[in-house]
């Protein structure tokens, strides 16, 4: 299932926010943990010209980002059973990335959702942006929170909330989020938002306007019953798909059909106690400075502090 478990970091405790659940996620596969630092051109990070730049800085630069690597990969050595490896290299931090991912044949990236020091600027924007749009494995963001995380205890992923539209692109999600809560032996939560309909007001000829209102109100709630009725169908079927991938350890399935006008919003309400991790497609269109993932899934990853497993979905 994974041969590698990818770590990007940043050089900042922050994106070290990765580790503790990456090394959980290796261990139960018995996988290997791959770090990667990419160090940008100094240009890159000094916008402007703003600094006096020369050779000798940037290999002063190099030897810090190097130690750096060294002294994590140390720490995971001494505290963790997970063989680790660690790459340092120059470029661009999203296109290095995908190249590596491809190189060890990684299967998964795990990653902070932010990032300190000089290139944490570029972590929820363009790096994350070029990956999601990029990367044909899926992608285990973490929300970074307090000062650098103990390595142990390791998190635990025993629910997952998977959210669906009722299209083939987010059923994607299912092959990933199955094959990462299995490792933990995991439960799941599919829901679906439907959206309330909306009355609108009109006249019929031949009727009263409170009749005219009444009839409206009566086709509507009918409408409304309907839509509920087919989406609890539809997440009936796929719990059963779900549950027949593995008859001799049966998984438990719950489905939850959610009224709100707002789909980020119903899953954000939804993402409470017990769930542990949020999976969800993206179209990974890129294209928008900051909605990288489109209004739903960015909602959701700047909403929740949960991880939140994305994948873009295979277009066929």
């Amino acid at each position: 299932m994974y041969n590698k478990v990818l770590v990007p970091l940043d050089g900042s405790s922050f994106g070290e926010h990765a580790l503790p659940l990456a090394l959980s996620v290796a261990r139960r596969a018995g996988a290997g943990l791959q770090l990667v630092h990419v160090q940008e051109p100094v240009s890159a990070i000094y916008a402007e010209g703003a600094a006096v730049l020369d050779a000798e800085l940037e290999a002063q630069l190099k030897r810090e980002h190097r130690s750096y690597l060294d002294t994590v990969a140390s720490r995971i050595v001494g505290e963790s059973s997970v063989p680790v490896e660690s790459m340092f290299l120059e470029g661009d931090v999203g296109a290095t990335v995908k190249t590596v991912t491809e190189k060890v044949r990684a299967g998964l990236v795990v990653m902070t959702t932010h990032g300190r020091g000089p290139l944490g600027r570029f972590w929820l924007g363009s790096v994350t942006d070029y990956l999601v749009r990029h990367l044909t494995v899926p992608l285990l963001l973490v929300r970074p929170h307090g000062p650098k995380p103990p390595l142990v205890p390791e998190p635990e992923l025993k629910h997952i909330l998977i959210p669906l539209d009722g299209t083939e692109w987010a059923e994607q999600m299912l092959e990933p989020a199955y094959n990462l809560g299995r490792l933990f032996g995991a439960d799941y939560t599919l829901i679906r938002v439907v959206k309330p309909v909306t009355p609108v007001t009109y006249h019929l000829e031949g009727f009263t306007p409170t009749q005219a209102a009444q009839s409206v109100l009566e086709q509507i709630e009918k409408l409304h019953e309907q839509l509920c009725k087919d989406a609890q169908t539809y997440l009936d079927g796929i719990a059963r798909q779900l549950q027949a991938r593995d008859k001799n350890n049966p998984i438990k399935v719950r489905t939850r059909v959610v009224i709100e006008h707002q789909a980020g919003s119903a899953i954000l309400h939804e993402a409470e106690s017990p769930i542990d991790l949020i999976a969800l497609e993206t179209h990974g269109r890129g294209g928008l400075s900051r909605l990288f993932l489109g209004s739903v899934a960015d909602k959701v990853i700047r909403g929740t502090t949960l991880p939140v497993l994305v994948h873009k979905p295979v277009v066929t």
